[in-house]
């Protein structure tokens, strides 16, 4: 494996859409069992915050992401948008616009701006003191920044993944505990209709007990290599090269998670081992649409197209987590789970269950779906779905982005505890790390760290909020 130099690697990066030039971007390797410190803090399991009467808040990238965040808070009663840092002087002018204009109330007047350089966010947390902080910059960037606010007495919110290797996730662990501060991962797919049904039915029972699940995020990308100079592509087009894994895992397996109960007291995250195909997509496409000297074709792209990891847990259920964001294919975020009563999928959504759906269907094979699904909407539409939806749909991903923002605003300022807490973003994102370290040994199965060092036992499930 290749060695990064992380400090001279962070240099290189930028704050939402510049990036990794010509850095190698690897996790480390480092034994994921080793002995783990005893916590300087307490533990962030169910953990609520004092109330905030209005929640002031700052941004730290401010591309297509960190500027949907913006605007949708923006909106929100008993908010206040006070700083905007990104490299490009041209994001942090567009989003302090929009944001004043967004409450319509003036409540947005004095946002304090900065860009132009790499450590300029310090600068912001150290001036403004924000009550709570939203990063959306390249993937290495989250962990440093989402420790330093913390430590500046912040709370923080963070685009997926929590980080890219396992000392950065336990440094996010130690450093929320010792701090008393929330850092979540903003996994929005936990809150689309179906994934919020699905949790629902599964807190019913009505799939009976859970064996089985299975999560994807397939979705073509290729043509992000197009940001050659500012953009997504022109950072993460090195993470496709340099690393063998799967490197996106939680959209899909952040909602099955929460429907297992995992690291909430039924269940926990055990091994993983993990393969990935050969790497063929990415240099094809550079080959075909840029010049033999371009930047693109001097990349070795060790990352296999399409990444298969099998997730086992404590209590012996299994998860299939599939990544492929090279492939000519169309877009899926498989989402399946199964029970002993049944089976609920996505993508395209289908239920089905013994003795059949009452009305819709005679027996297990015949999937509900399609037009039939109305009447399982109506039925077990997620509450929390039916009181937000007309609120956030005008958000991004069809509204769910906007109900996490709501919720996450709701929260601290009724002081409760958050939907995801920190471990849940930490174990969802440390497959990245873990797969890559399995498929580096032949398919060699990897223990996840407990980075709650057993506490998840007493960890209550998600409640179905209302």
């Amino acid at each position: 494996m290749k060695k990064l130099d992380r400090r001279n690697f962070l240099k290189k990066t930028s704050l939402s859409a510049a990036a990794l030039a010509t850095t190698t971007v690897l996790p480390s390797c480092a034994n994921s069992d080793q002995p783990v410190a005893e916590s300087k803090g307490k533990y962030m399991g169910d953990f609520a915050a004092p109330k905030l009467e209005t929640v002031r808040a700052a941004f730290i990238g401010v591309g297509n992401r960190g500027g949907d965040h913006l605007k949708f808070s923006a909106m929100l009663e008993g908010t206040e948008v006070v700083a905007i840092c990104d490299l490009y002087e041209d994001n942090v002018k567009k989003w302090a616009d929009v944001a004043s204009k967004a409450a319509g109330e003036n409540r947005h007047q004095n946002i304090a701006l900065y860009h132009g350089d790499e450590n300029k966010w310090k600068t912001m947390l150290e001036e403004v003191k924000p009550d709570v902080v939203f990063v959306a910059t390249n993937w290495n960037n989250h962990a440093p920044m989402a420790i330093e606010s913390m430590k500046q007495g912040a709370h923080v919110f963070v685009e997926v993944p929590i980080a890219v290797t396992i000392e950065e996730i336990w440094d996010i662990v130690n450093t929320s505990e010792a701090t008393q501060k929330h850092c979540m991962m903003m996994e929005n797919v936990n809150y689309s209709r179906d994934e919020l049904m699905f949790l629902n039915m599964c807190r019913q029972g009505v799939v009976g007990e859970l064996l089985h699940a299975e999560a994807a995020y397939i979705h073509e990308l290729r043509w992000q290599m197009q940001d050659e100079e500012r953009g997504t592509g022109f950072w993460r087009t090195h993470h496709y090269a340099n690393r063998n894994g799967n490197l996106y895992p939680t959209h899909g397996l952040g909602p099955v998670a929460q429907y297992m109960n995992l690291g909430r007291g039924d269940d926990n995250f055990k091994s993983i081992i993990s393969f990935s195909t050969p790497a063929r997509g990415r240099k094809d496409y550079a080959t075909k649409n840029y010049a033999a000297d371009h930047k693109w074709n001097k990349l070795d792209f060790e990352g296999g197209d399409l990444n298969t990891s099998i997730i086992k847990t404590d209590i012996g259920r299994t998860i299939m987590v599939q990544w492929d964001e090279t492939s000519p294919r169309p877009y899926s975020r498989h989402n399946l789970i199964q029970g002993t009563k049944g089976t609920l999928a996505g993508f395209p959504t289908r239920v089905a269950l013994e003795g059949g759906v009452e009305g819709l269907t005679e027996n297990h094979h015949r999937w509900v779906q399609g037009e039939k699904l109305e009447a399982l909407y109506e039925k077990y539409d997620h509450p929390l779905y039916t009181r937000l939806n007309q609120a956030a749909k005008n958000s991004g991903h069809g509204g769910m982005d906007g109900i996490m923002v709501y919720r996450i605003i709701e929260c601290l300022r009724k002081g409760l505890p958050l939907d995801q807490n920190v471990y849940e973003g930490c174990f969802w994102s440390a497959v990245a790390p873990l797969s890559e370290m399995s498929v580096a040994q032949d398919g060699a199965p990897q223990k996840f760290p407990d980075f709650t060092r057993g506490q998840w036992k007493s960890t209550k499930p998600l409640a179905i909020i209302s």
